[in-house]
Order: structure tokens, then C-alpha cells, then sequence
């Protein structure tokens, strides 16, 4: 299976702009674990936009 660069670079620059993590540390994860992450980022952001 291809993994879409694009989206990979989306999922890269969003999880080091959130958390800080070098893109080396980014880049070593799995396509899975870079979204399960992204996905953590995006219901933080969506707790702490609704003032939870």
C-alpha cells in the first residue's frame, strides 16, 4: 500500500507543530501511530476550543 506524500507531510507538520517533536522522531513512527496521534491532537484541540 502507498501512503500519500502529501498526507504524510500534513500528519508530520501537524503532530511537530503541536507537540514539538523532531521530524526524525516523527518520521520513525508507524503510518498508524502518526494518526493515532494526530487524532489526539485534534480532540485536545477540540476540548480546549470548547473551553473544556
Amino acid at each position: 500500500m502507498t501512503y500519500a506524500l502529501p498526507r504524510m507531510r500534513e500528519e508530520i507538520a501537524y503532530i511537530a507543530y503541536h507537540f514539538h517533536w523532531p521530524r526524525e522522531e516523527i518520521l520513525d513512527l508507524t503510518h498508524d501511530e502518526r494518526r493515532q496521534w494526530a487524532g489526539e491532537i485534534a480532540r485536545i484541540n477540540t476540548r480546549v476550543n470548547e473551553g473544556g
